[in-house]
């Protein structure tokens, strides 16, 4: 089991944290486009405040450690590896909250492939510990817009967590499932959980518009985000986001773990 300061070297060694495989042109495009209210970008967060891009490169800096610089404007960009060893922290003491509840929760993701393992293993904690892990709105369609034009997805969960898939997909239960930024899924999932008059989650993990458009409707909300993913960062400074954690988001499947085994460590939770 890793030490935080032995985590923390992990992460770099991999590339979750420290020089990571964003693009520091991706990034500052996003915050300008966060600044403008691109929906694209702003993945269901409604700030409250104003948000230009020094205004958002300021948040990034301080939550993920990118530079401060404005002349930096090419290369790959960066994460500091303290920073998201604290946020995994932090992480871990709202998983451990609901799990001493046996509270509800919510999970989904807008990257299945590479952080869906990641999800599964604390849904399957918190599970062993007694919380509900909710599922509404399975088999239920979605319309998104893409730069494809409207897409038609169909929301499923893999041991209860969420993704979208593309309709007609054979044996959805081995699918992958979509990369998807969008809030419209966590919206219609919880949408369904208050129309069925069941219980609501207590906590919403996640990424992307998961996250974001939980924490927006007034959910408590903790995820994973990039350092090209804004929105995820100004809603935790605004406490629409309780806790974003800055990692790359496209490394393998597999290096994640490592870091599942801390955040359950962490929250005494079985692995």
């Amino acid at each position: 089991m890793f030490s935080a300061e032995e985590l923390a070297g992990y992460l770099v060694e991999v590339g979750i944290s420290g020089r990571v495989s964003t693009s520091r042109e991706r990034s500052l495009r996003n915050y300008r486009l966060f600044g403008v209210g691109d929906p694209r970008v702003r993945l269901g967060v409604v700030p409250r405040g104003s948000w230009g891009s020094g205004e958002v490169l300021g948040v990034m800096v301080d939550a993920c450690g990118v530079s401060d610089d404005l002349g930096v404007v090419s290369g790959q960009d960066w994460i500091e590896p303290a920073k998201t060893v604290a946020a995994l922290d932090a992480f871990a003491d709202r998983i451990r909250n609901v799990a001493l509840c046996n509270g509800a929760v919510l999970v989904g993701t807008g990257h299945p492939g590479r952080l869906g393992g990641f999800y599964r293993a604390i849904v399957d904690a918190l599970s062993t510990e007694g919380c509900e892990v909710l599922t509404p709105a399975k088999g239920l369609s979605v319309d998104i817009t893409t730069r494809f034009g409207l897409r038609t997805y169909i929301l499923e969960y893999v041991r209860g967590v969420g993704r979208l898939l593309e309709p007609g997909v054979e044996r959805a239960g081995c699918a992958t499932g979509v990369h998807a930024h969008s809030p419209l899924p966590v919206r219609l999932a919880l949408e369904a959980a208050a129309a069925s008059g069941g219980r609501l989650p207590d906590l919403v993990i996640g990424d992307h518009g998961w996250v974001c458009g939980a924490g927006q409707l007034g959910f408590e909300a903790i995820g994973l985000a990039d350092a090209d993913d804004p929105a995820v960062f100004v809603g935790q400074a605004e406490g629409i986001v309780s806790v974003a954690v800055p990692v790359d988001d496209g490394v393998r499947s597999d290096y994640y773990l490592p870091l599942t085994r801390y955040v359950l460590n962490r929250a005494c939770l079985s692995q």
